[in-house]
């Protein structure tokens, strides 16, 4: 038993209780499809908008407005909110209750989740593409395969759609208008491969990644893994490939003792091979990580405390002194692009950008650096900073005490 959770004293109950925390398109999708099933009884739903969804939630009487009453009924918190600065809120209400916390919030990990992802029982889920390729790196590791690039399928990418597109597919879709803008820009994709690089020590090879425009996996085989065999470092990337599956590969090798039985089993030649979950199933397959995470307290995948890789901002179009931020993942002012963390110190995580206002002009294309906002104080501004300076082997001032004084009161009001 590790250190965690000899502090937590936590024993798992046989009916897990859930508390979901976000009442968008996964929560509600979520609560629809494992109230009371495979040993899930959801028992309370955290909502910034309960009052204004009271008639058209899915199940209206499991809403709640404060953390605590969330926290009182529940033994696991399940975030899947979409939002980095108050989902570090949470988590951090969440450990000082001593309940496990498992997400379904990439945005949260590569912002704030570094601070928190040796302080309590914390894991980004299965189901989303990080956790489907944190899943699918055990079960290849696990038959002796060795990982070189873990790489993110892409079929569209628009840097800068127009707001009357973006409306008519969030409609179509029926995801908010910031969700779809995030997914097509690219801003959710190089999230997605951030948290990967950060969680399965791995790195990109280059700011924002290559992107292969691909539809041959084969090719995309032989292209990652010689990058990867070239730098020394497992890669973390995509292919843009046209109505490619909602799925994720892995390029990796094997010993050259298996490459016959690997080409009499359709792998291929070798020496990279391709391995695929073409299936990635949002809120379907949370509940393995939920169910894991209770019963043995090992995470899937989180950020770990010193990542490589942020996922900085970058102007969409000109900005202007005095430009209000109100956020920036989905936004039209910004998009998000993965870079490294020593190369580009203080570049502003995207996740950060909520109510920020522009100190200075930006030209279309820069990306925003700490001196070119005024950021609210927030404990993900806190967590972020700490992070970065342990990355940077600089002194830092210690949060426990910040954190503790976090108040509940607070995350209620937001």
């Amino acid at each position: 038993m590790d250190s965690t959770r000899k502090r937590f004293k936590y024993t798992a109950p046989r009916t897990i209780r859930v508390g979901v925390v976000g009442s968008g398109y996964v929560g509600s999708h979520f609560v629809t499809a494992f109230d009371g099933y495979q040993g899930l009884k959801i028992s309370a739903v955290l909502s910034r908008r309960s009052s204004e969804i009271q008639q058209s939630f899915v199940r209206p009487d499991l809403l709640v407005s404060a953390i605590d009453e969330l926290l009182e009924k529940s033994d696991v918190v399940f975030e899947c909110s979409g939002d980095a600065v108050y989902a570090a809120d949470i988590v951090n209400a969440a450990f000082r209750a001593s309940r496990p916390v498992v997400t379904m919030n990439a945005e949260f990990h590569v912002t704030a989740g570094s601070y928190f992802a040796d302080k309590g029982l914390l894991s980004e889920a299965e189901g989303d593409q990080p956790g489907s390729l944190a899943a699918l790196n055990e079960r290849i590791v696990e038959m002796g395969f060795r990982p070189l690039a873990y790489c993110n399928m892409k079929a569209f990418m628009n840097h800068r759609p127009s707001l009357e597109d973006m409306l008519f597919w969030a409609g179509k879709k029926g995801i908010s208008l910031d969700k779809v803008t995030s997914f097509t820009d690219g801003t959710k994709l190089q999230i997605e491969q951030a948290l990967v690089a950060n969680g399965l020590n791995a790195s990109i090879d280059i700011q924002g990644m290559h992107g292969l425009r691909t539809s041959n996996l084969d090719d995309a085989a032989d292209f990652f893994g010689s990058r990867a065999k070239e730098s020394g470092k497992r890669l973390s990337d995509y292919i843009l490939y046209p109505n490619a599956p909602h799925g994720v590969f892995i390029v990796a090798e094997h010993d050259k003792s298996q490459h016959a039985f690997l080409e009499h089993v359709k792998m291929g030649q070798g020496p990279f091979y391709v391995l695929t979950q073409s299936d990635v199933l949002v809120h379907l397959q949370a509940p393995r990580t939920i169910r894991s995470l209770v019963q043995t307290g090992k995470a899937l995948l989180t950020n770990s405390s010193t990542p490589s890789v942020n996922v900085a901002a970058i102007a969409k179009a000109p900005l202007v002194p005095g430009q209000r931020i109100s956020c920036g993942i989905g936004s039209f002012e910004v998009r998000g692009e993965c870079v490294s963390i020593v190369n580009e110190p203080d570049a502003v995580p995207i996740g950060l950008l909520k109510d920020a206002v522009l100190r200075r002009k930006i030209v279309a294309g820069e990306i925003l650096r700490m001196d070119d906002v005024e950021l609210p104080e927030t404990l993900a501004l806190k967590a972020w900073l700490a992070t970065r300076d342990r990355v940077l082997g600089e002194e830092q001032d210690d949060l426990s005490a910040t954190l503790e004084r976090s108040s509940i009161t607070s995350i209620r009001n937001r």
